[in-house]
């Protein structure tokens, strides 16, 4: 396991170092850069920018340099920790990162255990009882979630509490606390505004491992080995827990490797239709904006946890299941 781990850890290294390229081509790609998006706002506005402020600005940002240049120069500062600046934002993209990354882990987590913590218990209770009243339920609600978008649903619930109880679920925070600092109330207050970002988040992925589960679990409980299980006499509930579940599990526990991901970068959409704060939502904004550093940064950040992340899952595979082994 640990030869595993080392050359995986050399692959990890090895395809970062890919991506750096591949990210910083792409965010190359559209014509022009920042400082052209900049002054055609500034023109919109009747506003004259004056050509030494124009060479001074490329010049801070190495913007004259070819483009080779710009490249070695940006990863080696990252290996320095120094992510550069946010144009957009006008302040350095650690402080970008850090500002939003605390509010995007809380509500990612969140709708990450309310995802598992519904779907693994309801495909269970499909699977074993199949084509019962309450199968037949969870199945019709599953695939009218599957088949809502996050930001319809999000959109939905917007109207519903503002028309029937006249609030505001868009955001983190009330106005009183959006600037505050941290204390219980302000605390209290998130939990309270959190609910509805995290069921909104929560309902596909939730409603896709119920179908995922009960499926695998279904091709599971016919099998040879859980029928010789019952004839032993062994209660069904070690049968099934100790046997098919963790089996059916398997393919619940690969998709670790996106979740990393996505709870750093969070619903983009739904985040941006709700209000949230959070990282996904600027890195939308990075990329429209071609806020070269931010979006080069962030686009780094998200290869590195989906590589690590299918790492981890790897590994949980062999924990869970014996019969997976990685070494010769």
């Amino acid at each position: 396991m640990l030869n595993y781990i080392f050359r995986r850890t050399i692959y990890i290294l090895i395809s970062l170092l890919v991506m750096t390229v591949l990210a910083f081509v792409i965010i190359q790609l559209p014509p022009g850069d920042y400082l052209s998006v900049y002054i055609m706002q500034l023109q919109a506005r009747g506003e004259i920018v004056e050509k030494a402020v124009l060479e001074a600005l490329k010049q801070e940002y190495g913007l004259d340099k070819p483009m080779y240049v710009q490249y070695f120069k940006w990863v080696w500062n990252m290996l320095h920790g120094d992510f550069g600046r946010s144009w957009g934002f006008s302040m350095p993209v650690s402080k970008v990162i850090a500002g939003r990354l605390s509010m995007t882990v809380v509500l990612s987590v969140f709708s990450l255990l309310f995802t598992y913590a519904l779907a693994i218990p309801i495909g269970i209770y499909s699977a074993t009882h199949q084509y019962s009243m309450a199968d037949y339920v969870f199945t019709a609600v599953g695939f009218v979630g599957l088949a809502t978008p996050n930001f319809l649903l999000a959109l939905i619930l917007m109207i519903f509490f503002f028309k029937f109880f006249g609030l505001s679920v868009s955001g983190l925070f009330s106005a009183q606390y959006a600037m505050a600092p941290w204390s219980f109330a302000k605390v209290l207050d998130l939990i309270n505004h959190l609910w509805v970002p995290v069921i909104v988040i929560g309902t596909a992925g939730t409603c896709s491992l119920i179908r995922v589960m009960r499926g695998c679990l279904l091709d599971e409980l016919h099998k040879q080995y859980v029928i010789t299980a019952r004839a032993k006499g062994l209660v069904e509930r070690t049968v099934l827990f100790k046997y098919p579940v963790r089996v059916s599990i398997n393919p619940i526990i690969s998709t670790v490797g996106w979740t990393l991901p996505n709870i750093v970068s969070g619903a983009t959409i739904t985040s941006i239709v709700l209000s949230l704060p959070t990282v996904g939502a600027a890195l939308l904004r990075a990329l429209v904006t071609q806020d070269m550093f931010l979006a080069g940064s962030l686009v780094m950040i998200l290869s590195f946890l989906t590589m690590l992340g299918t790492l981890i899952s790897d590994i949980l595979l062999v924990l869970v299941d014996p019969r997976i082994r990685y070494e010769k």
